[in-house]
């Protein structure tokens, strides 16, 4: 078991939370808003209302040592680079960070980040990746083995449903949303009946050899 922390619980950040939770990990979840706190608060090992640039309050709430920081601040580029600062000043091994421009990602390359996630360019490399066939696209990965990936509905698994599909107890993965490609619609309120159509793709986590297997077998 790890322990990450997740600085900013917009959708992005909320949803790798309560993926990484599911899988077993411990997992901080940090945000000054207390209704965003409050949306995962059930969902995560602890949920705490600060400031995630704040070195003092991440490490009062755990921070120190993580094995994963993740910072997904939306659009505050400042509040991004002094939140990964932060955590890299306590020594979380390996920081994560969701960026909204190739500026972006280049500031925080330079500052020594593990990896930066670019939603709106991954979304457009799956779909690319989607239309020529691939069944797994990669989303992000968080630290060795872990991913979170957008995976294409199989021909086999087209009109059957989540519940009949029993993927996380014949792959052990977890489905944490769906991505319809045609809309741009993304569902995370799963409906475990609901038929899957082949213009869906679906975010998963769990273990890469996982993943892998789920990817190469019905």
């Amino acid at each position: 078991m790890k322990r990450f922390v997740v600085v900013g619980l917009g959708n992005f950040g909320s949803s790798i939370a309560e993926a990484l939770y599911g899988q077993g990990h411990e997992v901080i979840a940090v945000d000054p808003r207390p209704d965003a706190v409050d949306r995962v608060a059930a969902v995560v090992t602890r949920a705490a209302v600060a400031d995630g640039k704040d070195q003092e309050s991440l490490k009062r709430i755990g921070a120190k040592g993580a094995d994963v920081g993740i910072v997904s601040t939306g659009d505050d580029i400042t509040a991004s680079i002094l939140a990964a600062m932060a955590l890299r000043d306590l020594d979380v091994k390996d920081v994560y960070a969701k960026v909204i421009s190739r500026d972006h990602a280049r500031v925080m390359e330079r500052m020594g980040v593990t990896e930066t996630v670019f939603p709106e360019r991954d979304s457009a490399l799956a779909l690319a990746s989607r239309l020529s066939g691939l069944a797994v696209l990669n989303y992000v990965r968080l630290g060795t083995g872990f991913s979170i990936q957008e995976m294409a509905v199989r021909d086999e698994w087209i009109g059957k449903s989540l519940r009949e599909l029993e993927l996380r107890k014949r792959y052990s993965i977890s489905v944490i949303a769906l991505h319809d490609m045609l809309t741009d619609e993304i569902t995370s309120a799963l409906d475990p009946d609901a038929r899957l159509k082949e213009s869906e793709t679906l975010l998963v986590a769990g273990q890469d050899e996982f993943l892998a297997r789920a990817a190469r077998q019905s």
